[in-house]
């Protein structure tokens, strides 16, 4: 009973498997190819006595992704698409156990996916090798170069939107101050507009030096009234007559006064209140100008900070060529099997045994 059981359970297996193996399982070439993620870190034109570049280790966040994204649904379809995997991988067509079958559904992809694409990250190093097996070595090369390109253009998708993120912070706040600084620009051209005043700190300047000089005039006229009042007779017709320039002198300033300091009877604003508009004008438009200026200032520093760090994935191995096919290793899996085989026929028979003696 022991050897019977021994030939069916684990010498028919073993021969059925190696016959398969050596007969219809077909050779399987494999195509390597080795990356990493690198981050390089410009420095800025002050910087031109040192070292101008620095190129630093792996960043393990990056290969991290890298790592999940090769083994994605993302990227099979996207591979998939381009190349056909479901041609490539089920060439032979007397091979049902290792090849991949024509009608096999999105989740069968990825399980075989998993067997033929082998991805090995070494996280100390921050080194990624895969290795694609293909039951030709062209289509096998094909997929490695294919998986490679997608990989770069997936770092560099990753350093766009890193770009982007530093930055759109900082454009907003541009934005802002732009669009404050135009408020600011429009408010004081709507006013000088208005008024008909560019700058009514020099409009008011020019009429305290008119009011000056009809005082002066007026105290002239004045002084000339007071001697003549005392040196001529008082019918002499040069008293009216200084007498009246004295009263327009006076309306004169009179006016003037009133357009410097109160409203006149046409409630029309006077120099006081326009002076108070336009200062609190100047102060917006000031501050929108510094505001700006500093924001123009935070957004150059974000770009050029931006600039400084860029990821870029460098290839150590490119896509390889196989000549001899590498798989299905069938000595090392006929001794498997053998050794799963001999194991579980030995636990059977112990447990028969036992079964047999309790008996």
């Amino acid at each position: 009973m022991l050897i019977i059981t021994f030939v069916v359970c684990v010498i028919v297996p073993t021969v059925l498997a190696g016959v398969y193996l050596y007969t219809r399982a077909a050779d399987q070439y494999a195509s390597r190819v080795g990356f990493s993620v690198r981050s390089e870190e410009t420095g800025s034109a002050f910087e031109f006595l040192g070292s101008l570049t620095n190129v630093s280790g792996s960043s393990s966040t990056d290969t991290d992704i890298l790592y999940k994204f090769i083994q994605s649904q993302e990227l099979v379809e996207a591979v998939d698409a381009a190349l056909d995997l479901h041609a490539i991988w089920g060439k032979p067509t007397d091979d049902p156990y290792f090849t991949l079958a024509p009608d096999s559904s999105l989740e069968d992809l990825l399980d075989y996916w998993e067997d033929m694409v082998r991805v090995i990250y070494d996280p100390g190093t921050g080194l990624i090798e895969v290795e694609v097996r293909a039951f030709d070595p062209q289509d096998a090369r094909r997929i490695a170069q294919d998986l490679l390109e997608r990989s770069s253009a997936m770092i560099n998708e990753l350093s766009t939107v890193a770009r982007t993120d530093v930055t759109r912070y900082a454009r907003e706040e541009l934005d802002q101050a732009i669009q404050r600084l135009k408020d600011a620009r429009q408010a004081m051209t709507l006013f000088r507009n208005e008024t008909q005043i560019v700058d009514p700190g020099a409009d008011i300047q020019g009429q305290m030096g008119l009011l000056s000089s009809l005082q002066l005039k007026l105290a002239e006229t004045l002084i000339e009234l007071d001697i003549l009042t005392q040196t001529v007779r008082p019918n002499d017709p040069r008293i009216e007559q200084t007498r009246r320039e004295t009263l327009v002198i006076q309306k004169r300033i009179d006016q003037e006064r009133r357009k410097l300091g109160v409203s006149g009877d046409d409630d029309v604003k006077v120099f006081a209140d326009l002076v108070g508009q336009f200062e609190v004008l100047s102060v917006d438009l000031k501050f929108a100008e510094q505001a700006y200026i500093s924001a123009l200032s935070a957004y150059d520093t974000a770009v050029a900070e931006a600039r400084r760090q860029s990821r870029y994935l460098a290839a150590y191995l490119h896509p390889t060529l196989a000549e001899t096919p590498e798989y299905p290793q069938r000595e090392i899996l006929l001794a498997v099997l053998s050794l799963i085989l001999f194991g579980s026929w030995s636990i059977l028979m112990l447990v028969i045994y036992s079964l047999k003696d309790r008996k």
